[in-house]
């Protein structure tokens, strides 16, 4: 994929992708912007895990249900593969700081008052523009990731705010609204 090429130019990518494949693949990822998410739940000990997900998307209304994918190398990801229940995050422009700490050190995560303790003891973050808790109903394993199917069974909106996008490797929050 040549960064200058027109819009039109194609690519094909395999199973056997070069080194240079999957860059381009990474960067053409890195120019589509996504709404920023975190995920939380608790593990098998009941110690709160979470992460942030740009991967978020509503699949249905009625029935209402939520999809994310994940690394299965990720540090939630032993926790995700066992819980039955967890909780989905939508974070606003207000909520940067608290993106970049569930990004960080999975030990740090849960330091601080920025979060409660939710439906089935399960850890909520506070001040973020909506939160909903869910039950898994599918996870479904692809090569070193998974999808994950969630039946929402209850949340709450917050404050409205600008939603927080991540692009290109750093956060954003959306400029001029574009009209017809």
């Amino acid at each position: 994929m040549n960064e200058s090429a027109p819009a039109s130019s194609s690519i094909t990518f395999s199973d056997a992708a070069t080194p240079e494949d999957l860059l381009s693949f990474k960067q053409a990822f890195r120019r589509h912007a996504a709404g920023v998410a975190v995920i939380t739940a608790l593990d098998s000990s009941g110690t709160p895990v979470g992460f942030t997900a740009t991967s978020l998307a509503s699949l249905s209304a009625v029935p209402p249900l939520a999809t994310f994918n994940m690394a299965r190398s990720a540090s939630s990801w032993p926790a995700l593969a066992e819980t039955d229940r967890l909780v989905i995050h939508m974070l606003g422009r207000r909520n940067r700081g608290l993106a970049q700490i569930m990004a960080g050190p999975a030990a740090e995560r849960f330091s601080g008052d920025h979060w409660t303790r939710g439906p089935h003891d399960l850890p909520v973050l506070t001040d973020v523009t909506a939160w909903m808790q869910g039950r898994i109903i599918e996870r479904v394993l692809v090569h070193n990731s998974a999808v994950v199917v969630v039946q929402i069974e209850t949340g709450a909106l917050g404050p409205i705010d600008a939603p927080l996008l991540y692009h290109e490797r750093f956060y954003h929050a959306p400029g001029d609204v574009l009209s017809d």
